[in-house]
């Protein structure tokens, strides 16, 4: 190679380097660098309250950072558990204020955080205060319900006082009531396929594992139903008495089941 052409391609080569380590080089100021932390939270709480919460969360997640150690560092988990789920981030939000609970045993804020998951769950699954859905619970994933119930549970019990204790406690009363007509919904689905054994074994459950709740109703008459499709007319008589004997004003055994067209929060 000549000394003309070396030169050439030393001369490329050294530009490429200069042109590669400046593309390295050059990054994207962070105008958060020369802020108080007072001041990120402030801009974090201006973001969220104009619903955006997709900018505070990154300026929650710098806060924690900055005032680790700190109770504002706890408050920004939970401000960010909060944007995460009114984001639509249900797995993040569940995330995070698992962290927090798991790190901060003995926050002054845990009922918070307990009441923040339980929020989560209860609305991940349940929609219960919605009256569009159609959904049948039969067909309804409910692990998030008893997830929430399970945190609002363990709120009540702890922190009895708290603030939060008492709209806990009355989501606790929907979610049994979800469960339960969720074990009547699958038993009269099966009922209605002609499997009567399955049909009784739910219904016993929805029995046994809740108490006082609505859907119980229906839960005797699908026992009485199905005993009666199996023959077994003693324990079909018999159920009928306990089904006349706690629900006097019962129409199931007059009019039959409910139509499956009405929205199963009808029942309430």
């Amino acid at each position: 190679m000549s000394h003309a052409k070396l030169s050439a391609v030393c001369a490329w080569m050294l530009a490429g380097g200069v042109l590669l380590l400046s593309a390295c080089s050059t990054t994207t100021p962070d105008p958060t660098a020369d802020w108080s932390p007072n001041k990120i939270y402030a801009e974090a709480k201006d973001e969220m309250s104009s619903g955006a919460y997709d900018k505070a969360i990154p300026l929650l997640e710098k806060l924690e950072g900055r005032a680790a150690g700190t109770p504002l560092a706890q408050q920004a988990q939970l401000d960010k558990a909060y944007a995460h789920y009114k984001g639509g981030e249900s797995v993040q939000a569940i995330s995070t204020l698992d962290r927090f609970i798991k790190l901060h045993p003995s926050s002054p804020a845990l009922d918070y955080a307990l009441y923040l998951k339980g929020i989560v769950n209860f609305n991940d699954d349940l929609g219960l205060f919605s009256g569009l859905t159609r959904q049948d619970l039969a067909e309804r994933d409910q692990k998030a319900a008893k997830d929430s119930f399970e945190s609002f549970k363990e709120l009540v019990n702890r922190f009895p006082d708290s603030r939060y204790a008492a709209d806990a406690s009355q989501r606790m009363g929907y979610i049994v009531n979800s469960l339960a007509q969720s074990e009547v919904y699958v038993a009269r689905y099966y009922y209605e396929r002609g499997a009567y054994l399955a049909a009784l074994n739910r219904s016993q459950s929805a029995i046994v594992d809740y108490q006082g709740v609505p859907a119980l109703e229906e839960a005797l008459f699908i026992m009485v139903k199905s005993y009666d499709a199996l023959g077994m007319t003693a324990l079909r008589d018999d159920t009928q008495r306990v089904l006349e004997k706690n629900y006097p004003q019962s129409t199931y055994l007059v009019q039959g089941f409910k139509p499956k067209n009405d929205p199963w929060w009808k029942i309430w």
